[in-house]
Order: structure tokens, then sequence, then C-alpha cells
């Protein structure tokens, strides 16, 4: 298989319709081995179109360039109260990534 699967975790703030269902948000996302781009993501935000919308949002980048750019596009374009979660599940999921990269580099 040429992807790899990763999830990132932040605490949701309260208030939110998630929180009733989870008590963390995961983004989940599915990056090609290679060249670090992620093929496919998904969230549990609690509405379908948002977790549509973060998928359109993150799909294409590459986490070799760093998270920078992603966090920045969540944080200027989801304006919703999951925004601050988003970006900390984002930047989890990042430090998953770089811990899988050093454990293929030591093999």
């Amino acid at each position: 298989m040429n992807t790899i699967f990763i999830a990132g975790h932040a605490r949701l703030p309260s208030g939110m319709a998630a929180k009733s269902m989870y008590d963390m948000l995961t983004i989940t996302a599915e990056i090609d081995k290679r060249y670090g781009v992620i093929v496919a993501a998904n969230c549990t935000l609690a509405t379908e179109h948002g977790r549509a919308y973060i998928q359109q949002l993150l799909r294409g980048y590459s986490l070799e360039d760093g998270i920078e750019h992603p966090v920045n596009e969540v944080k200027q374009h989801y304006l919703g109260k999951a925004g601050g979660a988003l970006a900390s599940a984002l930047n989890d999921l990042y430090k998953q990534y770089e811990s899988y990269k050093q454990e293929i580099r030591k093999r």
C-alpha cells in the first residue's frame, strides 16, 4: 500500500453540537508515503457539511511542506467554534507524521 493513515486529536470547546457526542475532535488523514500529500481527510465535526469542507480544505497539501499553511487555511476559512480545535488537531496530526518519518529513517 502506498499510503498511511494518521489521526490528530484536540479537545473540543464547550457549547458545540459535537461536544455532546465526543470530548475530543479527531482529524484523520490518508497520506501518500512518498510525497506526504493528504489524499483524503475526515474529522469528527457534527455535520456532514463540516466534515466535507475540512476534507476539501486539506486534500492535496503535502506535509513535507510543514503544517503552517493548512493550519492558516483552517483559521481563515473555518469560522465555527471548533476552529481552534481543528488547528490543534492538525498540529497533532503533523507531529504523528513527523514521528512516522523518524521511525522510517531508523529502519
